[in-house]
């Protein structure tokens, strides 16, 4: 983002980063139950500084993205990915 927004807007912005993180797999069960579910999918995660040797890596709650959904199914998978991506969090966290 940091040299997009310089480039293409002249501004100086703190570093931050946006990782494509989508599970085809995930991503695959969860269209076969909704079609439009690839508009919510949680395919994203952002790692920000927010200060001097403060960094934050964050992702959208899978769960809650889809309770916008009328669809019980899609719990399940929400809640596969929820857990996945609370690992990785706390993963990069750790380092």
């Amino acid at each position: 983002m940091q040299a997009t927004l310089k480039e293409k807007l002249d501004v100086d912005f703190r570093r931050y980063r946006i990782l494509g993180a989508c599970n085809p797999p995930f991503a695959h069960r969860a269209l076969q139950l909704e079609e439009r579910i690839g508009l919510m999918l949680p395919c994203n995660v952002i790692v920000q500084e927010l200060g001097e040797n403060d960094v934050e890596v964050a992702a959208i709650d899978p769960v809650k993205s889809m309770q916008a959904v009328d669809n019980a199914a899609l719990t399940e998978v929400a809640d596969e990915v929820r857990a996945k991506l609370i690992r990785v969090i706390r993963q990069v966290g750790a380092v």
